[in-house]
């Protein structure tokens, strides 16, 4: 790659932010970010990075101002931009599951179905998304943005229904809302812009970060273990061992401490909550000396 040649990426900043700078780390990248700088830096000059609010990212990526970025599957669908998915992540350690954006009413609201709110207001930062959906089931409605404490505006009266993101709902019930109807689920996307990914070197370049980020994923909530066996042992403990594929079995140096029998070193991938079951299991089928090793990419 002409040395030049620089790949402009989008980080999300905000409830994103510190976990995709983890797992950008996790994959080969070190990203550090000034107190006040929307400009992080990284240990890579093919790339520069920029914090944007994920609801802005896709705009800056569509207009070319960005290559690419990590950015929330419905803020696509809210820009209503064409963009090349590269790579759907679920954050599996943090709170960075699918998120859904449904439409919720006050516990006393008569609402039982989106159809019920026809001449009502609705409160949404998704505001283009939940005209369409109102408009493709001919429902009227006036739908506002709502710049923040959304669920707040329903329960206090100042609109009929909010079109709100959650995870598990708590949030919503706590404030004393119910949910309708889901509209929406989504995933934190690593997308590209279509005329970057027609570039032979960009589109390289961002295939090595989904790769990579992908491979961090992967990884998570998986421990590598190894593990001593005498020959006589191994097929008891093959037979307990999950793996991504099929355990790495090789023969251990005879030296005369093995008194004649044939060890063998058995090496694997586990899931880690597996571990305090299975490592019992083990050493009762005749494993000696396991070793439990964190990973950080998976490829």
């Amino acid at each position: 790659m002409p040395a030049d040649n620089v790949l402009k990426f989008g980080l999300p900043k905000g409830s994103l932010e510190a976990q995709t700078i983890e797992l950008m780390r996790k994959s080969g990248w070190r990203v550090s970010v000034g107190a006040r700088s929307y400009m992080p830096s990284v240990d890579d000059p093919t790339l520069s990075c920029r914090l944007l609010r994920p609801q802005e990212m896709p705009r800056y990526i569509a207009d070319g101002s960005l290559d690419a970025g990590i950015t929330g599957s419905d803020w696509i669908v809210e820009n209503a931009v064409e963009l090349v998915e590269v790579e759907s992540f679920i954050y599996s350690k943090v709170s960075l599951a699918p998120t859904r954006w449904v439409l919720a009413v006050p516990d006393s609201s008569p609402v039982r179905r989106l159809e019920d709110l026809d001449g009502k207001r609705v409160a949404t930062e998704m505001v283009e998304f939940t005209r369409r959906v109102f408009l493709e089931r001919k429902i009227k409605v006036e739908v506002e943005f709502s710049w923040g404490a959304t669920e707040a505006k329903a329960a206090e009266g100042l609109v009929d229904a909010v079109v709100e993101v959650t995870e598990t709902g708590s949030s919503l019930r706590a404030n004393g809302l119910r949910i309708v109807e889901q509209l929406l689920t989504s995933t934190p996307v690593l997308v590209a812009n279509p005329i970057a990914w027609a570039v032979g070197w960009k589109q390289a370049k961002i295939r090595q970060i989904g790769m990579l980020l992908r491979g961090a994923l992967d990884a998570e909530n998986r421990v590598g273990i190894k593990m001593n066996v005498a020959r006589e042992n191994l097929e008891k403990v093959i037979t307990l061992l999950p793996s991504i594929t099929a355990p790495t079995v090789s023969h251990l140096y005879a030296s005369p401490n093995l008194k004649g029998k044939e060890w063998l070193a058995v090496e694997t991938v586990i899931a880690e909550h597996t571990v305090r079951e299975l490592f019992p299991k083990l050493l009762e089928a005749g494993a000696v000396g396991i070793i439990e090793y964190p990973l950080n990419k998976i490829i």
